[in-house]
């Protein structure tokens, strides 16, 4: 078992797990931690929680140490010089004309790199620009294009389900969304509620793809006729998650309709009768038992 806490290393930013060992923190407090770019200032944002080693990946590195005051002050400078060099650059975008739109401005803790965020719809020169750039900050400096959903797990952001971001948390890659993901889980074809924050598609409708597959080959479609005990109907609707039928009974000019739990109407196979199907005495309660199968 391992302590562990989430940092966040910018306001309103994403979350990142740490392992705290041995360190007694609590949220709000800050702490030096490793990052891609060297030590940084990272908030506690929760209150530690011990993990088994099994749950923590290999990657996952540990808090340095509480921060002392002057990594504080230099944290609060690092902000705002942060703020002034993206207002800068993107003053000067706007002098060289260029066709991309500006994130965020990151300086590394010891403030000898700079690097942009940006994002744009075709291939930027941005020459011109980077020496401006060098000119101004007398540091190194990096231009990162990035797509519309980096920048969401960039920026952070809450979700419509009320959740942190999923590729703020635990998403490492982007898997391929398409809209034949969400016609397959029968949802509303609304881009109000299918896109997430990044203006794509929502990145959980990849999470049960599979479970919607499996259930597609074992469930019936809608118009199949099917059997029940109550007689036979056509199935009107499909509930893949809860594994639910709907069916939709004929008599006459009127109609009714009942909802069944799939697990007991099993396909029939000649002579086979479902449990659900037998009499008392072990019999077909239809003796028809050869209608139109799934």
């Amino acid at each position: 078992m391992k302590k562990v806490v989430d940092l966040s290393f910018r306001e309103g930013g994403k979350t990142t797990r740490y392992i705290c060992d041995g360190i007694d923190l609590k949220p709000g407090d800050l702490v030096m931690a490793q990052t891609p770019s060297g030590p940084d200032l990272g908030k506690v944002m929760d209150v530690p929680m011990l993990l088994d080693d099994s749950l923590i990946g290999d990657d996952v590195e540990p808090v340095l140490r509480l921060a002392t005051s002057k990594e504080i002050e230099r944290g609060e400078l690092k902000k705002v010089k942060e703020k002034e060099a993206y207002d800068l650059c993107l003053e000067l975008i706007g002098k060289h004309q260029l066709d991309m739109n500006l994130v965020d401005a990151v300086f590394s803790f010891d403030g000898k790199k700079v690097t942009f965020f940006f994002t744009s719809d075709n291939r930027v020169d941005f020459r011109e620009l980077v020496k401006d750039l060098v000119s101004s900050f007398r540091a190194r400096i990096e231009l990162r294009q990035i797509g519309s959903r980096d920048q969401a797990k960039l920026v952070g952001g809450m979700g419509m389900c009320g959740r942190e971001l999923c590729c703020c948390t635990f998403l490492n890659k982007f898997a391929p969304v398409t809209l034949r993901t969400a016609r397959d889980q029968g949802m509303s074809l609304n881009p109000g509620k299918l896109n997430g924050a990044c203006g794509r598609l929502m990145c959980c409708l990849q999470f049960e793809k599979e479970a919607y597959a499996d259930a597609r080959k074992r469930l019936p479609k809608q118009g199949k006729r099917i059997r029940t005990p109550d007689g036979v109907g056509v199935v009107s609707d499909v509930n893949y998650i809860a594994e639910k039928v709907t069916v939709k009974f004929t008599e006459n000019d009127s109609f009714t309709t009942e909802v069944y739990d799939w697990e007991g109407l099993a396909p029939l196979n000649n002579d086979f009768v479902p449990p659900c199907m037998r009499g008392r005495n072990g019999e077909d309660e239809d003796n028809a038992t050869n209608d139109e199968d799934i």
